[in-house]
């Protein structure tokens, strides 16, 4: 099983936060929240090698909320060391 380190997450996060305006750009599939986080968690299903199995599926149409706790859960056991997610969520999402 792959595992992510802290400054590995800050890495793809910061990486997000700098491309932003072109990731919107030519992702507009949603409000700018909805659509960093679903990067985000694009980045960690490869990063991690996720099988099919372990990313996450979403029925209806999600939402910022879907695609936050999606993350969450993604990373519940791929952490390398127990950090806090949420203060990096929130820096991606209030970067808009």
């Amino acid at each position: 099983m792959t595992k992510i380190s802290e400054a590995e997450f800050a890495r793809i996060c910061d990486g997000i936060i700098e491309d932003r305006e072109s990731i919107i750009e030519h992702n507009p599939i949603g409000t700018r929240e909805e659509i960093l986080l679903w990067m985000l968690l694009n980045c960690l299903t490869s990063y991690l090698n996720l099988t099919d199995i372990e990313t996450p599926c979403f029925n209806g149409k999600p939402d910022a909320t879907t695609y936050r706790d999606a993350v969450i859960f993604v990373l519940k056991e791929r952490r390398a060391k127990d950090f806090d997610i949420d203060k990096y969520l929130d820096v991606l999402t209030d970067a808009n």
